[in-house]
């Protein structure tokens, strides 16, 4: 007679707990190397900005401590104030037409059109173009003297104005070149959006007798209230960075660069224009506490008007 010693199995209870440790962290290896990348990048940088717009920096590097010297300064600086409300103003204009355009153009798309992919493809080629490339194109386009705009108006018997030394339409520049950048990544998220919506709901509304525009407003633009919330805080959030389009298409020595500076770029004067290191870190901490406020203001609404059913 053998006798085999085996030893009694776990139970099953073991087992599942003993797999869900182990998936708890191959999860946290996974995003480890995001997680460092957001600490490094992102978290530790803040903390450095705060502790510099409390600092004022010598003229070969040396800092001392000044405490809210440079806060104090920022208050009563009304240039810092003006650039945040063309910053408001810009804001406030990109984000319903960007809003508007990219639900026209993706609901045209999503039709049953000859050509389909071809348009789709041609919308989204701004989303791969560099940024100061299409704002050089721009400048071109609303030259007033030889740009095809104010050319196209003056066949039609217009004069028109001069668009980037004007302060009437110098942010409309900025705003038409804003929209034209990103229609193509905002397309592909309503195109997202519309064919996640069930035909079913389409076809109930015609049994119903509701006509197109009926089905639009009562089952296609509720429905894409949780694309519009993302496109409008993500838009939110890069228009409060303006910064880029103001450098290329207007110069300092534009006389309406006023009516168009932004937070961002009056940072960027003060840290390399006149190398006010600690002061400039005071106005990256005012934007930031600008998007957060703006940002969270966004979350705590979206309740009363984003649909996630």
């Amino acid at each position: 007679m053998t006798v085999t010693n085996k030893r009694p199995a776990p139970p099953k209870d073991q087992f599942r707990e003993r797999y869900k440790r182990h998936d708890v962290v191959a999860g946290y290896v996974f995003i480890l190397p995001l997680m460092a990348g957001i600490l490094i990048f992102y978290i530790i940088p803040i903390f450095q900005t705060f502790y510099y717009s409390l600092t004022e920096w010598g003229m070969f590097g040396g800092t001392s401590f000044v405490g809210f010297k440079n806060y104090e300064r920022l208050v009563k600086d009304d240039y810092v104030w003006h650039s945040l409300l063309n910053t408001l103003r810009y804001t406030v204009m990109l984000v319903p037409a960007s809003i508007i355009l990219s639900i026209f153009f993706a609901t045209l798309l999503n039709m049953g059109i000859r050509g389909k992919s071809v348009y789709r493809v041609v919308y989204f080629l701004p989303a791969v173009t560099m940024t100061t490339a299409a704002a050089l194109v721009w400048k071109f386009i609303f030259n007033a003297e030889y740009g095809p705009v104010n050319g196209l108006l003056g066949k039609l018997g217009v004069k028109g104005p001069a668009w980037i030394t004007d302060s009437r339409t110098a942010l409309l520049v900025l705003v038409v070149v804003a929209v034209w950048l990103g229609l193509g990544k905002n397309i592909i998220l309503y195109l997202a959006g519309l064919q996640g919506i069930p035909r079913t709901y389409y076809e109930a509304a015609e049994i119903d007798g509701a006509g197109t525009f009926r089905r639009f407003f009562s089952i296609t633009l509720p429905l894409l209230t949780p694309t519009m919330f993302l496109q409008m805080t993500t838009t939110i959030i890069s228009s409060l960075q303006l910064y880029d389009t103001i450098f290329v298409i207007f110069k300092e020595e534009n006389p309406v660069l006023r009516s168009v500076v932004s937070v961002a770029y009056q940072f960027y004067r003060q840290m390399y224009v006149f190398n006010d290191k600690g002061y400039a870190a005071a106005i990256a901490i005012l934007l930031l506490a600008v998007t957060l406020v703006i940002t969270a203001f966004n979350f705590s609404m979206q309740g009363k008007w984003v649909n996630y059913d």
